[in-house]
């Protein structure tokens, strides 16, 4: 049996603000590339590396999209530094998108970036297991210090909450 045809969906947005963002969004670019051509021409085709990254991260950080785009950004700033303040041409955009040195620049920034995304959290992550190891071996020179001071009898504190529902480990 096929659903109505009128019938909204589930994922339908109702109030339109979907459709909203989509019109003023076309709307800003359209502008742009009246105002400043070159620049959007640098920008679209400097930026395809962010672009990829964008749609291809499914998680809603979006933690690959910002790592490249802050590096192929990066690489691609200083040419449209030269657009912006030597020649402001759509002749000047095309040069540099076409010469296999500046695109190399651009690109290998961002490539940088992804190097950054891929190799950073294994780094992290094993820094932040050896800070929590040695963490450990403090408390357990603290714990040792703390028994010889007060002797054996906060060891049967311990034990006897060692036995109960819920051991010293998993309650701190």
């Amino acid at each position: 049996m096929a659903p109505p045809l009128n019938a909204p969906t589930a994922s339908a947005d109702p109030s339109g603000q979907a459709l909203r963002t989509m019109i003023w969004g076309i709307v800003f670019v359209g502008t742009f590339m009246m105002i400043s051509m070159p620049t959007v021409i640098l920008l679209m085709f400097g930026l395809l590396p962010t672009i990829v990254a964008w749609v291809i991260d499914r998680s809603p950080q979006k933690y690959t999209m910002f790592c490249v785009f802050g590096m192929n950004f990066s690489g691609l700033l200083p040419f449209l530094m030269d657009i912006w303040f030597v020649e402001h041409s759509i002749d000047a955009a095309t040069k540099i998108m076409s010469n296999v040195f500046d695109i190399m620049v651009i690109y290998g920034a961002a490539a940088f970036g992804w190097m950054l995304f891929v190799s950073l959290p294994p780094v992290i992550t094993t820094f932040l297991t050896v800070m929590s190891e040695r963490r450990v071996t403090v408390l357990k020179g603290n714990q040792r210090t703390i028994i010889e001071e007060w002797g054996d009898g906060v060891l049967t504190v311990i034990e006897t909450l060692d036995a109960g529902p819920m051991n010293i480990s998993t309650r701190y």
